[in-house]
């Protein structure tokens, strides 16, 4: 599905910005890399609740947000208000592409996930990768998290117009094809309602604000919500 054009252009102001703060896993801020330490850090809580891992790049991480305000953590309040007794972990770290995904398996499946909101390819796509190999790369996270267990939901993503019609083509193809094949539940689009609009996303043009993320974690409540058990 081609996503909407003013989100592109929104994408296409702030690409410069998007690169360095998606593409390099080594120029995340300081913050994020220490909120991110934390769910590793205490696989030994006694919180006994099944664990939806929020497994991704920098949109999951919380880029340029203050701590407590990323899109898994803001989640974690919609499933407690809702009485669904689940713990939210956040796996994400900014600049991570697929290939960083798969390398950083290990750690999602330390923590025993019951659901995982996969969501890779956004930095990929920005460096203009094969698709092939990160159709791959998605496929072999997907297989693992499967083999182990957890419930897939797949976060699909789009880019600049930029980048061409047949690559943006191929590119939201990925999203599509995965969760075809491996039967997940798919959200088309993880920015909608957020992407294109200058007051819910960061000078970057990229990344949500506070209130974005508010709606991102909405978004994500939506397709999660049906699978997950009271």
């Amino acid at each position: 599905m081609i996503m909407a054009v003013s989100f592109r252009l929104m994408l296409l102001t702030g690409m410069a910005m998007c690169v360095v703060g998606c593409g390099s896993r080594n120029e995340a801020p300081q913050a994020d890399a220490a909120r991110l330490e934390t769910p590793a850090a205490g696989l030994a809580t006694a919180d006994s609740r099944p664990v939806i891992a929020c497994f991704g790049d920098s949109l999951s991480a919380g880029f340029g947000l203050e701590g407590g305000k990323s899109y898994p953590e803001v989640l974690q309040q919609l499933v407690d208000k809702k009485g669904y007794r689940y713990r939210v972990v956040n796996l994400g770290v900014s600049g991570d592409t697929t290939t960083n995904g798969v390398e950083r398996l290990e750690t999602v499946l330390a923590v025993k996930p019951a659901i995982v909101i996969l969501e890779f390819g956004g930095n990929d796509g920005l460096r203009g990768l094969p698709v092939a190999s990160s159709e791959k790369n998605l496929s072999v996270m997907v297989e693992r998290l499967q083999k182990s267990g957890a419930r897939v939901v797949l976060a699909g993503m789009s880019l600049p117009l930029n980048y061409g019609a047949e690559y943006i083509k191929s590119f939201e193809n990925i999203f599509v094809t995965v969760a075809k094949k491996y039967k997940l539940v798919r959200i088309p689009f993880l920015l909608e309602g957020v992407g294109g609009h200058a007051d819910l996303v960061q000078q970057d043009g990229i990344h949500p604000t506070e209130q974005g993320t508010q709606i991102v974690a909405t978004t994500v409540m939506k397709f999660l919500e049906p699978i997950l058990d009271k």
